[in-house]
């Protein structure tokens, strides 16, 4: 039984940012294997993104328990996405059994979430790629040899008052957050909205 699509959440912003973000991670990745995203949200991406990469298995997750219908009922009927799984970053243990992937993939959680989870998502990241395996992240960031564009400093300042806890994060502290987990940065992508995507590999 498939779930009730009226379950479904939405994100505008991810609706606009969707195809952009599928088009660079047909560029990006090979033609097909496993795929475990961080963070799936609304399950927008998931849907979107599943169905314009036709070699990938998908396996969705998200640390809210009550985030999974919304990505259950988005990605109703494609059989290349998993069922949604609760996973919270930090969590010392991401799975009972150890599971590899070719990529990870991780869409506007670094600045919406305690900064230990930036380290935490690096460190989950080395145990659970495979050896060539990638973590693509997505979303804004403060670069330091980049004048930041007035919308993302409204963006943080927002951010910020709603929880001191988030924030845009700077580019080279989460290198650095990276490096310790024995990644490091392959490629940056500038996406529209002040976006970019950076692909992190094995160092």
């Amino acid at each position: 039984m498939q779930p009730d699509t009226d379950q479904r959440r939405h994100s505008p912003a991810a609706e606009r940012n969707s195809p952009y973000i599928l088009a660079a991670l047909q560029r990006l990745l090979p033609d097909r294997g496993t795929l475990l995203e961080i963070a799936s949200g609304t399950g927008q991406h998931a849907a979107f993104c599943a169905a314009g990469l036709p070699g990938w298995q998908w396996q969705p997750s998200d640390c809210a328990a009550d985030a999974l219908a919304s990505i259950a009922a988005w990605c109703a009927g494609n059989d290349r996405v998993l069922p949604p799984m609760e996973l919270d970053v930090l969590a010392p243990v991401w799975f009972a059994a150890a599971r590899q992937f070719d990529a990870i993939y991780c869409a506007n959680m670094i600045h919406i979430s305690p900064w230990a989870c930036t380290a935490a998502l690096m460190r989950g990241a080395a145990r659970h790629l495979t050896v060539q395996g990638v973590l693509i992240t997505y979303g804004p960031y403060l670069v330091d040899t980049v004048q930041t564009a007035p919308s993302n400093l409204a963006f943080d300042a927002d951010l910020r008052a709603r929880n001191a806890a988030w924030g845009l994060r700077r580019l080279s502290d989460v290198a650095a957050q990276a490096a310790a987990a024995g990644l490091h940065l392959r490629e940056t992508l500038n996406l529209p909205a002040n976006n970019l995507m950076l692909v992190w590999e094995r160092g």
